[in-house]
Formats: C-alpha cells, structure tokens, sequence
C-alpha cells in the first residue's frame, strides 16, 4: 500500500520520468529499425557478411549495460554530449541491433525460393519482388524482433539514469541510495508494467501488419528470440 501510495502521490513526477523512458526507447528502436532491417535485408544475401555483422551485434549484446553506457562519454564529450539523453540512446540503439538484425536476416533468408521464383515469373524486379513478396511474409518475423528489443531496452533504459538520462531508472536509484523500497518498487512495478504493455501493443500491431495467411501471432520470450 505504501508504494501505491508513493506512486498517486508523486503521479505528475512519475509520468514526467515515464514519458523520459519511453522517449529514449522509442528513439533508439525506431533508429535500429530504419538501420537494422535494411541491414538485414541486404546481409541475407550474403551468408559470410551476415556470420560477421551478426557476431559483432551478438558482442555488442553481451557487454554489460552499465559498462556501455560509460564506454559512450569519453567520445561524445568531444561534442559536448558526454553524458544526458544522447549517449543513452546511442547505447540502447546498439542494443537493439541484434534482434533486429537477426530476425530480418533469418526472416528473407527463408523465404520459400519458389515464391522468389515465381514473382520473378511474373515480371516483378527485384525490388518489386522484395516489397511485394518477400518483406510481407517477413514481417512476423521482423516485428518479434522489435518487440524483443523494445523489452530488452525498457529494461536496460533504467542504467541510463547514472549517466543523467532520467527515466524510471531515476526512481530505482534514489531508492536504494535512500534505502526508501516505496522508491526502489515503484521504478521496478513500472518498467515491468510498460514493458509487458508495450509488448502486447506490439503484439497486436504484428497481427495488424502480418498478412492473411502467413501464420499466427508469435509470442516468444527474449530469451529464445536470442538464441
């Protein structure tokens, strides 16, 4: 009760530090996707080019959150962004490269070669044949991998309050440096809730853009997504 407390009372500021979080995510998904699906598409073409881009967005996952945060100040202090929102979307851009790359790549990778065949039977180019075949029945695909990499950066978003980005990572802090558990479970019962919430939306938005016929929903933890 106390913590629901914490949470009506200070709603103005949680809402301020929740629309600080979703604005870092939203940004640096939104860059991984105009990078990262292209990336992929081009990359599938290639079996070597694709083992090396993968492997090097596959090191860049296993560094560890606060180390990559910290490893973005010394350069962009050069231009005076050293710490503040732009590194931390810089770092969850790099962290959301991998399941993107990977599902795009695996995505138009498997497409069923008679399908390719056949569009090219007809007179469609190659990018008619991408645009009109190929990135449709990819798109289950590609979306869980938005949607893994949306949960996965709601979560390491809240390093980025220690190199002064905000969010609701700015709750969790206080809540431990005060040793206030209001503080430290309203920041945790946050990022969980918008988390699952922005899952579920993008689940949705998946079956939207997802054509008759493909194939269901997929709904995969990032756990396997990453394997």
């Amino acid at each position: 009760m106390e913590t629901i407390d914490f949470i009506v009372n200070n709603i103005s500021l949680i809402i301020t530090l929740a629309l600080q979080h979703l604005t870092m995510v939203g940004i640096a998904v939104g860059l991984a996707i105009l990078t990262g699906v292209p990336m992929g598409i081009v990359i599938s073409q290639y079996a070597r080019a694709s083992r090396v881009v993968l492997a090097i967005a596959a090191i860049i996952m296993t560094i560890p959150s606060a180390a990559l945060f910290g490893l973005m100040i010394p350069p962009l202090s050069l231009i005076g962004q050293g710490i503040g929102l732009v590194p931390a979307i810089l770092a969850l851009f790099l962290y959301a490269q991998l399941p993107i790359l990977r599902n795009t790549t695996t995505a138009i990778a498997n497409v069923d070669p008679a399908l390719r065949e056949s569009a090219t039977g007809m007179g469609m180019t190659a990018v008619q044949r991408l645009w009109r075949v190929e990135l449709p029945l990819a798109v289950p695909l590609i979306m869980t991998g938005v949607r893994v990499a949306v949960v996965i950066n709601i979560g390491i978003a809240t390093i980025a309050t220690y190199i002064g980005a905000g969010g609701l990572g700015s709750l969790i802090n206080r809540g431990i440096s005060q040793s206030d558990p209001r503080q430290l479970l309203a920041g945790a019962i946050l990022v969980s809730a918008i988390a699952i919430a922005s899952d579920y939306l993008l689940a949705w938005l998946q079956k939207v853009l997802t054509p008759k016929g493909v194939g269901p929903v997929a709904r995969i933890t990032p756990k396997e997504a990453l394997k």
